[in-house]
């Protein structure tokens, strides 16, 4: 009976050594992973994506982007990249690889021929998107700590978005089957809102399909949240079943009814939630430009707000340790400056009926027109409502504006408060912008301001 018991005791020691050499650490992975809901690198050392998208494929001259989003503080760059079914095709994805680790950052490469499929009629499939990665092995083998697999953008429009959960599970088998080990990232439908809630109801679904349990969500965030209870309502759902996910493009409120950005910097901080903002520069909607004319010098109010906002990248981002942990080439401050910080005392000029001020800037210009933002400051007490006016005089219009309306009647322009931005404590300032069309001089006007 003894020696019975010595075997099976062997047995069992044999079988749990067994069993504890094929489980692998959980940090054995290789490179970016996912765990639970967080991304993490080959080491286990969480790791937050803070960054912006770049436009690489039409502006494949801007290379110095690259230094100047890191300079900024980002620790991700996410690169539009061609199959050459409509843009491109992008053969350069060995040099963009190297752009992004010489510069000290993550690299999300993702196909953008995809977006709107099955609505826009020239958008390439999740499949032939596939194809494309499958022709740029080459240059991606082995750079998995360092590159994560974006794999088609907003890969599914607003028809038959049913369609999304069997394309993007063939998607991530197809990518498996062919010897990719990168974290996977995949954008939901509805031109990548999910405002069908496509991807929310079938998430486990796609997670699943990944043999190697190494894929991340990715939403756009839009007009489609343009308030508070949207954005948690939806993050919440993603967090609560467990569910890795990234903020994968979004805007800011420019106008009334555009995306709740403030809210969403915050949750995502919290949440320690990965965001990459869409767009640096080059876009046709120039509103949506970080930088004007690729110049980070001149940053607009949507670049002022993401990199230097109270949950911006330059207070939340830290460098992957790949690269050495790092400090970033600019580091943050140890403050973070409110984007348009109030005065400390009302301004003397202000005279007393008024009881609020205004200061006007330009803060881009290109040809033919130019970005402003006029700030408006309480006095000595609380205000409900406010406006201001002001003349230009070199024949400058105003062609839209966000956080306040604004009116014209020749040369004169009027802008009141929205519902959201009227009523102001004593010292405390909110901003409006508007695309402004100008013809060569632009000089700034005298504003007044009234409240009551």
């Amino acid at each position: 009976m003894k020696r019975r018991l010595t075997l099976l005791g062997t047995a069992l020691l044999t079988l749990v050594s067994a069993v504890l050499m094929v489980v692998p650490p959980a940090h054995a992975a290789v490179g970016l992973h996912v765990e639970g809901t967080d991304i993490v690198e080959a080491n286990g050392q969480p790791f937050v994506m803070r960054g912006v998208n770049h436009p690489h494929v039409w502006f494949t001259g801007q290379t110095d982007s690259f230094a100047d989003v890191k300079a900024l503080g980002a620790n991700t760059v996410r690169v539009v990249l061609g199959t050459g079914k409509r843009w491109g095709p992008s053969n350069d994805v060995a040099e963009v690889v190297s752009l992004c680790k010489a510069n000290r950052l993550i690299c999300v490469l993702e196909v953008h021929d995809t977006t709107g499929y099955g609505e826009e009629g020239a958008a390439a499939s999740l499949d032939e998107a596939v194809d494309y990665w499958i022709s740029q092995k080459s240059a991606l083998a082995g750079e998995e700590d360092y590159v994560v697999i974006n794999i088609g953008n907003e890969p599914i429009g607003n028809v038959n978005a049913a369609q999304w959960t069997d394309a993007t599970v063939a998607a991530i088998r197809k990518m498996r089957a062919n010897g990719f080990a990168h974290l996977l990232m995949v954008d939901g439908p509805n031109w990548g809102q999910d405002w069908q809630n496509v991807m929310r109801d079938n998430a486990q679904a796609v997670l699943d399909a990944d043999s190697q349990r190494n894929t991340v969500l990715s939403i756009h965030m839009y007009a489609v949240y343009s308030t508070a209870a949207s954005i948690v309502s939806y993050l919440d759902r993603f967090e609560a079943n467990g569910w890795p996910l990234v903020i994968g493009e979004f805007g800011w409120r420019f106008r009334d009814g555009e995306v709740d950005h403030e809210t969403l910097l915050a949750e995502a901080d919290a949440r320690r939630l990965g965001y990459l903002g869409w767009s640096w520069s080059g876009n046709t909607d120039p509103i949506l430009d970080m930088a004007v004319n690729f110049d980070p010098d001149q940053l607009t109010t949507w670049g002022e707000r993401i990199f230097n906002g109270a949950h911006g990248i330059r207070a939340t981002a830290r460098e992957a340790t790949v690269f050495g942990g790092t400090p970033p080439t600019t580091p943050p401050p140890t403050t973070v400056p409110p984007t348009t910080p109030p005065p400390t005392t009302p301004p003397p000029t202000m005279p007393p009926p008024n009881r609020c001020a205004a200061t006007y800037s330009v803060v881009g210009q290109w040809q033919g027109g130019f970005q402003g933002e006029v700030t408006v400051t309480a006095g000595t007490s609380a205000i409900r409502d406010w406006t201001v006016v002001w003349t230009f005089a070199d024949g400058q219009t105003v062609s839209q504006a966000w956080n306040a309306t604004v009116t014209s009647s020749g040369a004169t322009v009027s802008a009141r408060n929205m519902s959201y931005n009227g009523s102001l404590g004593a010292g405390v300032s909110t901003t409006f912008g508007f695309i402004g069309t100008s013809n060569g001089t632009n000089s700034r006007p005298m504003l007044s301001c009234t409240a009551t």
